[in-house]
């Protein structure tokens, strides 16, 4: 199952939004920026061009003698100015082309004899505009007949494009007066250089941006995910012992107020149902440990009273060993209904574990001689418990090393100590158990492959109880994932006194 991390995927969504929402807006703000510097720029160009009226021939001027005079001087001190106005210097040309109504070229910059692209790109521009049009007035009365010179003709408002040449961008702008043609070629390189370095100031501060934002939304999400933190801490700590356990909804977000009500309300039918369980478990044992042992002690009564090797005999000593049977549930029972309810109480002696153990072995030769024993651990290892569960515990572990072992099999019996808690490993050799009964061989009355237990006593009580004793002393038994063709079983118990007397 792939885990994923609420929290995490926020903190990714909102640097995703707002990394979304940041780079369209650098997209558009930047856009923006150079579309107002290049609109600057058209609203100089256009006022440069139509200042260069004072500089065209005269009206009326035979073709023959424009051009004379001071004209090239006068569009030399105009260059001048455009470069002044601009803000350029030689070495950012401003490129500009002169002609006259013919064509012929009246004046150019000293740049466009070096860079023909520059001025081809200006001859095509000029080439592209139309003839300007002619002034809206009434014609003159008929009885004038001194006509003066032609009306002049207003120019076509200026054209403004961008071109590329093989070294840089031009903007140009290029107007027709009706005795010339003027055309004005603007280096774009400064705006290009401020435009790169208003890129350069967004791609560094968007991503520190996204960065700040990221950590922002991780930490907001901590915040708003406080609650879910504080029930899972009330579920983890809901045990038989905690099952009264309430989560307070006074400083909760209304956000999660309906979760928590239903979880209280949760703990409290399970609190109710389990209490519910354990009493009736424990009442029952309790109800049916008084007629049993009445029960015992009639059959054993009565037992002496009849011939020996008789039938009556026979059929008594059955049912004398059925009743300490239900006797042995009936305790077993009764222990785990108090486990249940926390109320376990245990009488707290030093106990010599190597004795038990010793005892045990004791026990495993006599009842099973054909089994190899091997042990390997030291005496003197005591400890604070109660000698009579402890034996049980014990007890219920030989057993079932003996009861599911191999013909001819072994148990290995070896201790580990530790300065806090100490180790009991019993291992047996047995055929592998399945990894489903491996997940409950704990459970109550659960007894496995029934092609493994079918003729075996029991009926699935004493794991679960010896657990339940080992827990009582806070201690623990596992079932180890160990090497196939046996079984291991460690019982964890601390050196420590395990609790108070009872």
């Amino acid at each position: 199952m792939k885990l994923r991390s609420f929290r995490l995927r926020i903190a990714l969504l909102s640097a995703a939004l707002a990394g979304t929402t940041l780079v369209g807006f650098g997209a558009v703000s930047w856009f923006q920026i150079y579309n107002a510097k290049i609109s600057r720029l058209d609203a100089e160009l256009l006022n440069h061009l139509m200042r260069a009226t004072p500089n065209l021939p005269p009206r009326g001027e035979p073709p023959e003698n424009q051009g004379k005079e001071s004209r090239p001087s006068r569009w030399q001190f105009y260059e001048d100015s455009l470069s002044d106005a601009f803000g350029t210097n030689t070495k950012t040309p401003i490129a500009l082309l002169v002609l006259d109504a013919n064509g012929n070229i009246l004046y150019q910059s000293n740049s466009l004899t070096a860079d023909v692209e520059v001025n081809r790109l200006l001859l095509k521009r000029l080439q592209l505009l139309p003839l300007p049009s002619p002034p809206q007035r009434e014609p003159p009365p008929p009885s004038n007949r001194n006509v003066g010179p032609p009306p002049f003709l207003r120019p076509r408002p200026p054209k403004f494009v961008t071109a590329q040449t093989a070294k840089a961008a031009w903007r140009i702008g290029a107007t027709k007066f009706p005795n010339a043609q003027v055309g004005i070629a603007v280096n774009l390189q400064a705006v290009d250089q401020e435009m790169a370095t208003i890129r350069n100031i967004f791609l560094v501060s968007i991503p520190g941006s996204l960065l700040l934002v990221a950590i922002g939304a991780w930490l907001v999400s901590g915040g708003a995910l406080r609650p879910i933190h504080q029930l899972t801490g009330v579920i983890q700590q809901v045990t038989v012992k905690g099952l009264d356990q309430r989560i307070p909804i006074g400083t909760t977000d209304v956000e999660f107020v309906e979760l928590i009500q239903v979880f209280n309300l949760m703990l409290e039918r399970l609190e109710r149902s389990f209490t519910q369980a354990s009493r009736f478990s424990g009442d029952a044992a309790h109800e049916l440990k008084t007629p049993l042992t009445i029960l015992q002690g009639e059959l054993e009564r009565t037992l002496q009273q009849v011939d020996p090797g008789s039938e009556v005999q026979q059929r008594l000593s059955n049912l004398l060993d059925e009743v300490r049977r239900l006797s042995g549930i009936m305790r077993k029972l009764l222990l785990l209904s108090l486990a249940d309810a926390g109320k376990m109480s245990l009488y707290l002696v030093e106990v010599d574990m190597s004795e038990l153990l010793m005892e045990m072995l004791e026990d495993v030769e006599m009842l099973a001689p054909h089994l190899t024993v091997q042990t390997d651990f030291t005496d003197g290892l005591r400890l604070q418990g109660d000698r009579d569960l402890l034996i049980q515990v014990l007890q219920n572990l030989f057993s079932n090393a003996i009861k599911y072992n191999l013909p001819n099999g072994w148990i290995k019996i070896r201790t580990h100590q530790t300065q806090t808690t100490l180790h009991v490993i019993i291992a047996n050799a047995s055929k592998d158990i399945p990894a489903s009964d491996r997940l409950r061989i704990f459970d109550r009355f659960y007894r496995g492959d029934p092609a493994r237990t079918r003729k075996i006593e029991g009926i699935g009580l004493g794991l679960s109880l010896a657990r339940e004793i080992a827990r009582a002393h806070h201690g623990d038994l596992t079932l180890d994932s160990t090497a196939f063709g046996q079984t291991t079983f460690t019982l964890i118990l601390p050196m420590k006194e395990a609790g108070s007397k009872g």
